[in-house]
């Protein structure tokens, strides 16, 4: 039987794994030596892994990820005043299924988006749906589609992540606009989907930080009741990577 047609008609079928792992098995000068139960189970597996990949890589362009953070990168030793309890509790991300919360706080540089950009790698890694927006550009996205008449589309794109992270939340004042669209994306979300908020401020100067306390006091209802706290401490990681770095030596030396 001719190989290249089987190979081809693989490739149409969009069996992409299993077409190559027939090209490998080819290749290998024992391949006898393998039974037909053993040889096709190669290319099955070849192409389950195949999808994995190439889904896990759609994932992750969806979710606009914005540093390449992994949970296994995570940097215990360094004192940030984690709960080891807590954190066991997020990484295994059962809350994801549950529709819980997550909320990261702390000062500047200790390592919130690290963590939460770690979670949401951990979700795409786990088949789940992740969204990634810092909290300015998402106030810039729902600008831009209210000027385009298209708000409901974002908010239906937004809607479907099963994890939408917002990084930043606290950082610049919101307009009254702004505070409403907050509402409706979290009133989507409550008890349906989780979302991880990370944020300088602690949690209880959100509510003096929104300002309206109507508002305020919907937003936090759907955001902060059903959620696990992370109060991250110390000093900046930025300073102490500075610090590890060897002192270069003046020109001329």
């Amino acid at each position: 039987m001719l190989i290249q047609p089987l190979v081809q008609q693989l490739q149409e079928l969009r069996l992409r794994g299993m077409a190559a792992a027939l090209e490998q098995q080819l290749a290998t000068p024992d391949r006898s030596q393998l039974s037909f139960e053993e040889r096709l189970g190669l290319m099955i597996q070849h192409e389950v892994t195949e999808r994995g990949s190439a889904r896990l890589a759609q994932r992750l362009r969806w979710a606009r990820l914005p540093q390449g953070a992994m949970i296994e990168d995570l940097d215990t030793s360094v004192l940030r005043g984690l709960d080891p309890a807590a954190l066991a509790q997020v990484r295994d991300l059962a809350w994801i299924g549950q529709h819980l919360n997550v909320l990261v706080t702390g000062p500047t540089g200790v390592g919130k988006s690290f963590l939460a950009s770690a979670l949401a790698h951990s979700a795409c890694r786990a088949d789940h749906c992740v969204r990634f927006f810092r909290l300015p550009r998402l106030v810039d996205e729902l600008t831009r589609y209210h000027a385009l008449q298209n708000r409901a589309s974002l908010l239906r794109q937004i809607a479907k992540a099963e994890l939408l992270v917002i990084d930043d939340f606290g950082l610049t004042p919101l307009s009254d606009q702004s505070k409403r669209d907050l509402l409706e994306i979290l009133d989507d979300r409550y008890d349906r989907s989780s979302t991880i908020v990370t944020s300088q401020l602690p949690v209880d100067q959100w509510h003096d930080y929104l300002a309206d306390p109507t508002l305020a006091d919907a937003i936090l209802d759907r955001l902060v009741h059903n959620s696990y706290r992370l109060a991250l401490k110390g000093e900046s990681m930025r300073k102490h990577k500075v610090a590890a770095k060897p002192a270069s030596r003046p020109k001329g030396r």
